[in-house]
């Protein structure tokens, strides 16, 4: 009997033209309930939409949700650039040192992760902007300090960021998956709400 031959992951085709504006979401979690990400993002040309809208963004900053690049460490803004924005109004320091430390960080890493996978073309990386919407659980504040895992916590946002820049390149999940799929499944909070959980 002939053995199997494993086909080698196939790499994204090279992109041909303009990307214009691609969005996605995606999920990942860990262990813990506050190692949750589900960023959601709009990336396209800075010099279209996409680039016009992260302008405004930056020069209209709201108290509660300033806008941030993502960054590897001060100085070190990562390509394409990637515009953070909480959707969780920010109150205190400590919450903020977490999103904008181990979660900026997180998101600068996934960013360039998903450079060198070729989910975004290298040549493309200063064309391309990123309006990056972040999640990160309010819940963390009620973990004692020096007790959140902020290395889990960075990988599950690392992570998550490369998964949702992959699906929004490859324009996943497809109409065609959407359609095929839509009776099989449902929103989580949908079905706890049914279940009279809240």
């Amino acid at each position: 009997m002939a053995k199997a031959r494993k086909t080698p992951a196939k790499k994204p085709a090279p992109f041909r033209g303009r990307v214009g504006m691609r969005t996605a979401e995606a999920l990942v979690e860990g262990e813990l309930d506050y190692l949750c990400a589900e960023p959601e993002i709009v990336i396209g040309e800075l010099d279209g939409p996409v680039g016009q809208a992260m302008a405004m963004l930056v020069g209209n900053q709201v108290q509660g949700h300033t806008k941030v690049f993502a960054i590897l460490n001060s100085d070190a803004q990562v390509k394409p650039a990637t515009l953070m924005v909480s959707k969780v109004t920010v109150t205190g320091g400590r919450y903020t040192n977490i999103l904008m430390g181990t979660v900026q960080a997180g998101i600068a890493h996934g960013v360039l992760d998903a450079v060198r996978a070729g989910d975004i073309p290298k040549a493309m990386a200063e064309k391309l902007g990123i309006i990056y919407s972040v999640w990160l659980d309010p819940a963390i504040l009620k973990v004692p300090v020096g007790k959140v895992d902020h290395e889990a916590l960075f990988q599950v946002h690392r992570e998550a960021t490369t998964k949702v820049i992959r699906k929004a390149m490859r324009g996943e999940p497809s109409i065609d998956w959407l359609l095929a799929n839509q009776g099989k499944v449902e929103h989580y909070f949908h079905q706890l709400g049914k279940e009279g959980s809240f």
